[in-house]
């Protein structure tokens, strides 16, 4: 039987068990909404299309499963740039669905015609032009296809109107997908096993880096069954936190920029690195010529492309993680490594000391202090989603991650914005979930108006918002490196208890940290969706840090005592 192409769009996303979009409607993909009414798929209405672009790609990292964004032409499309880029850098399977101009418009800058192929190339992992109704269940089979497997990542299917509306017999899930050339099961040669087993057994201070693709492939028992026979101690990437628990002895903590000062020294000093689902970006290597100088490097990636691209690396195998784990553990020898866990132990030194947790506030409202006592009070337990910046850093730090998954930030991209709409797509993919949006006064802003999208779909979402009145990564780049030139940092920001309560939800603010623990216990009994707006220290900065193009061991600590800071430069 003969469909319209609007009805084949939304039956094979049904065949492929998508259950929820996020998107906003327009001229182009008009006959989308129009068949949408007929189908089964929950629609969420975003109040900009770079909000459903986050909620997309927040529901798949929460779910586990694709995540759908659908626009119109035009600003509509390029309004999803942003989230496409985001998810494409951190490799969430997002399918991107973008209305088209009329096929015999293409070409002739037609009213909001825009080549969406063309600029989304090098932002997805493929992407699709369906200007026929007769392809188009082939290419979303395709496309979801694509999404999911191997490493995954967004991929885009632009339709033209016309597409759409035409006529075509198509029955989902007929014909396997066979896409010559894209092999996304490559497995390692037995060599390659042979010589890491030998390297892992000889090292004597080896670290085991664990990226985002250890909770991917789902490999963290896999993963804490590896660390405890050979006694190797693992560091892990932000978007790591939570593949092994944070109270485990044998975890080391956030390495890189703004990680732990042993973690990173660590690194410094192994003579093994063993990297798990990790791409060796700058934020985690620092200076390249100076990164691991004694270490020999394995690296296990599902992605080849991902091998030798930053580091020299000495044994690379490409396949799953899980998989990859379970060959190594079955043949690896069981150590102990005390000498060299010892040795980690006496590079903490005095950084108890400096830890702001172990400092007085002195009336002050601390970022760091929020988090803890939101860490607490949650018993870590909740769904925590961040924006972008210092506050994102402090999460990190503070809200210890002791199960998978349950932490969502944008890593590679550094998105600000992300926090709430990515929140709300997490709340829809798991509404049983205490769910909390970390984000700070900057990037909240960017997508504020997604506030209202909370109220229309009756979602129940905390939202701490870490306010210190200035862009607070920009300006501590600036007190750094800048000699406190503060240029464009400082924020009029809106009386955000008021703006939360205008888009419907309750709100009130905290000045004090007395108040912290009774604030987040009241948002945790509210029916609907709260903002609580931290009025925190506008100077404080994240400590570690390692100076853009610095060496790992090149750390900035934070001063021991701590150094009370002036306000007179703002």
């Amino acid at each position: 039987m003969e469909r319209k192409g609007a009805d084949i769009l939304w039956d094979t996303l049904v065949h492929a068990g998508v259950e929820v979009v996020f998107g906003y409607p327009g001229g182009a993909i008009l006959p989308a909404y129009d068949a949408l009414l007929d189908s089964p798929i929950r629609h969420v209405l975003a109040r900009h299309e770079q909000g459903a672009a986050h909620m997309a790609d927040g529901y798949a990292r929460a779910s586990g499963r694709l995540g759908v964004a659908i626009a119109t032409s035009g600003p509509g499309a390029t309004n999803l740039v942003t989230g496409i880029a985001n998810a494409m850098l951190d490799s969430s399977p997002v399918l991107f669905i973008t209305g088209q101009v009329p096929s015999w418009m293409l070409g002739r800058d037609a009213f909001q015609e825009v080549d969406m192929t063309g600029i989304t190339l090098p932002i997805t992992k493929h992407n699709y032009l369906v200007s026929e109704a007769s392809e188009l269940g082939h290419v979303l089979e395709e496309a979801i296809y694509v999404a999911c497997s191997g490493r995954p990542g967004p991929v885009l299917v632009d339709i033209t109107k016309d597409a759409m509306q035409q006529s075509a017999s198509f029955a989902p899930g007929t014909k396997p997908v066979r896409l010559p050339g894209y092999r996304p099961d490559l497995r390692a040669l037995p060599e390659e096993f042979d010589r890491a087993v030998s390297m892992i057994d000889e090292a004597k201070r080896p670290v085991v880096l664990a990226g985002r693709g250890v909770l991917q492939s789902g490999a963290s028992d896999d993963l804490l069954a590896f660390l405890e026979k050979t006694q190797v101690p693992a560091a892990l990437t932000l978007l790591g936190l939570g593949c092994i628990p944070a109270s485990h002895p044998l975890n080391l903590g956030m390495m890189g920029m703004h990680g732990e000062a042993w973690v990173n020294l660590a690194i410094q000093e192994a003579d093994l690195i063993v990297a798990l689902g990790m791409r060796f970006d700058d934020r985690v290597t620092g200076n390249l010529a100076a990164y691991a100088r004694g270490a020999r490097k394995i690296h296990v990636e599902i992605d080849p492309s991902e091998i030798n691209k930053n580091v020299q690396i000495d044994v690379g195998i490409v396949g799953d993680i899980r998989e990859t784990l379970q060959r190594l553990m079955s043949r690896v020898t069981a150590k102990r490594r005390d000498t060299w866990l010892a040795r980690i132990d006496d590079m903490k030194g005095d950084s108890a000391v400096r830890d702001i947790q172990s400092l007085p506030d002195n009336g002050r409202l601390l970022a760091a202090h929020v988090i803890s006592d939101l860490w607490n009070a949650t018993q870590g337990k909740a769904l925590v989603i961040t924006d972008v910046g210092q506050h994102q850093m402090w999460v990190a730090q503070y809200y210890h991650q002791e199960t998978p998954h349950r932490f969502i930030t944008s890593g590679g991209l550094g998105t600000m914005g992300f926090g709430v709409p990515a929140a709300i797509g997490a709340k829809i993919a798991r509404p049983d979930e205490e769910v909390w949006a970390v984000v700070g006064d900057g990037g909240f802003q960017m997508t504020a108006a997604e506030l209202t999208t909370c109220t229309q779909e009756g979602l129940k979402i905390n939202i701490a918002l870490i306010n210190n009145g200035c862009l607070g990564m920009v300006r501590q780049w600036q007190e750094f490196f800048y000699s406190k030139r503060y240029a464009a940092t400082k924020l009029v920001n809106p009386d955000f208890v008021k703006l939360a309560e205008a888009h419907g939800l309750a709100a009130w603010r905290v000045e004090q940290r007395a108040d912290v623990r009774a604030a987040v216990e009241r948002a945790r009994l509210e029916p609907g969706s709260v903002l609580i707006d931290f009025r925190v220290e506008q100077e404080d900065s994240v400590y570690p840090m390692v100076p853009a193009g610095a060496g790992l061991e090149d750390m900035i600590r934070r001063p021991s005592p701590i150094v009370e800071t002036s306000q007179s430069d703002w």
